[in-house]
């Protein structure tokens, strides 16, 4: 079974929603046999690739409210976050710029498929929410990269050019095809969308339901005596 799982590393929602999406495959009776696969999305196209504000300003900005009002809509977010176990540092971290990021994410896939994929994808998430690092600046993707897994050489060929930017916005317009408005958004074998950072129960539902079209069982009319049949234990003659 597949997971595709479109989001923004700079999403405060999506980091959440990961969390949950863990918690609902850990509980999972065949989750040895889900693969996850990590889609782009570009919350804000338009972000500098060099940071000149901390998010807070920009969403006051954005939205008219006021700084105070802004930073309580991050600290609702982090009170939820810590909720699932992570740690954010809203009120630093700045409004930037994905797109090298996300060619990082799929440079991954390239290299290691979606295990390596999850580690950078994490990786990143955690540098960007709990570290409140730059993850526009290529020394610090590059570091967090390398760190998590990926060749160094191919990150700084990737990072000097623009690589795999036609992938990270074929995702994009996957998404658009989809009818996802906004991230994080999960798929699930192609069948089911899931938008939003659902409860853990409407990912545990997903996951059974999709499971249980995908492997359906064969019910059995006639049982008991009266029908001979040969078992592990042999043929009665």
């Amino acid at each position: 079974m597949k997971i595709e799982i479109w989001s923004d590393v700079v999403c405060p929602w999506c980091y959440i929603g990961k969390r949950r999406i863990e918690k609902a495959l850990a509980e999972f009776e065949h989750a040895d046999e889900v693969e996850v696969h990590w889609r782009s999305y570009l919350l804000d196209p338009g972000a500098p690739t060099t940071p000149t504000e901390k998010t807070a300003s920009m969403l006051a900005r954005k939205y008219g409210q006021s700084p105070a009002g802004a930073q309580q809509m991050q600290d609702r977010v982090e009170a939820v976050a810590a909720e699932e176990g992570l740690v954010y540092r809203l009120s630093e971290t700045l409004h930037l710029n994905t797109v090298d990021a996300h060619r990082l994410i799929h440079l991954a896939h390239q290299q290691g498929g979606t295990e390596l994929q999850g580690r950078v994808k994490e990786a990143l998430l955690q540098a960007y929410f709990t570290e409140a690092r730059n993850v526009a600046d290529h020394d610090v993707l590059r570091e967090v990269a390398v760190a998590a897994g990926l060749d160094a050489v191919r990150v700084d060929e990737v990072l000097a050019g623009t690589e795999l930017t036609a992938e990270v916005h074929a995702d994009i317009e996957q998404a658009q095809a989809y009818g996802a408005s906004g991230v994080p958004f999960f798929v699930v074998d192609e069948k089911y969308g899931v938008s939003g950072a659902q409860p853990v129960e409407v990912f545990s539902q997903v996951l059974d339901r999709a499971w249980s079209e995908s492997h359906p069982r064969i019910e059995v009319l006639a049982t008991g005596d009266g029908g001979e049949a040969c078992g592990p234990d042999g043929c009665a003659i």
